[in-house]
Parts: C-alpha cells; sequence; structure tokens
C-alpha cells in the first residue's frame, strides 16, 4: 500500500510515530484546520488563476466558522460512530481562543470539524478527507 502525505512527511522529516490516541482535540483541530485549508485553497486555484487577493476572499468564505459548522451539521449523518465521537471531543474542547465573526456555538462545531479532519489526516485516510469535504460542500452548495 502506497504511504499517505503524513507518513511520508514523517519518514522524511525523521519524526517518530505517535499514538494518535495521546494527542488532544484541539491539537487535531490545529493540523485539520491546516489540511482543510490547503484542500480548499486546492480545488480553488486550479479552477482559475487569479490576483491572490481574490484567491484569499474566495477561500476565506470557505474555510470561515459559520461555514465549516454548516458543512459538519450536513456530515453528522454520514459519519460513523468513531468518526462522530472525534467530532463532538473536538466540539467540546474548550479553546482559549475564538474566532472573529463567529457565534460560540459555530466556533465550537467548527473546532470539531478540524479535529475530525486532523483525526483522519494523522491516520493516513485523505481519500475519507476528500469524500467528507466534497460532500459538504455539495451539502451546503458552496461554489468552488
Amino acid at each position: 500500500m502506497e504511504k499517505g502525505i503524513d507518513a511520508y512527511i514523517k519518514e522524511q522529516f525523521e519524526v517518530p510515530d505517535v499514538d494518535i490516541r495521546t494527542y488532544s482535540p484541539l491539537t487535531l483541530a490545529y493540523i485539520g484546520d491546516g489540511v482543510f485549508d490547503l484542500i480548499i485553497r486546492s480545488v480553488v486555484v486550479a479552477k482559475g488563476n487569479a490576483g491572490a487577493g481574490t484567491l484569499h476572499r474566495h477561500t476565506s468564505h470557505i474555510v470561515k466558522a459559520r461555514t465549516q459548522a454548516h458543512m459538519i451539521e450536513s456530515l453528522l449523518p454520514s459519519l460513523t460512530e468513531e468518526e462522530a465521537d472525534i467530532y463532538r471531543r473536538g466540539r467540546n474542547a474548550k479553546s482559549p481562543t475564538m474566532a472573529k465573526n463567529a457565534t460560540m456555538s459555530d466556533y465550537r462545531k467548527a473546532t470539531g470539524f478540524e479535529a475530525l479532519i486532523g483525526w483522519l489526516y494523522v491516520k493516513d485516510e485523505f481519500p475519507r478527507i476528500i469524500a467528507l469535504v466534497k460532500e459538504g460542500v455539495k451539502a451546503c452548495g458552496l461554489k468552488l
């Protein structure tokens, strides 16, 4: 089986394996935020060359907490039990910060969504991440 991107990065930088059960939900959300942002940026850029400001405005509309909260609400029925548990752990984590322009409810749901994306990433389940993001984008009627 081919290595996933996370395993490849760890191998190249000689990072030892860590039991993912030891990662806090906020750590998973931290990496998940970056992974989700990279996916959206990749699609937006691939759909047409534009100025950096235009690309940023389009991308930031999608990666904001409110949109992520709507996405996870639409995805909940299709999550496995284990994925739903990870989402809940992330949603219930006590973050020391909160996003600007987001309600506490949306911010917590978005943190849970990012934790789920991060968890799938460290498990090298990139196809599942793509499937969920694609389903969420479609369910929210987003134009990438």
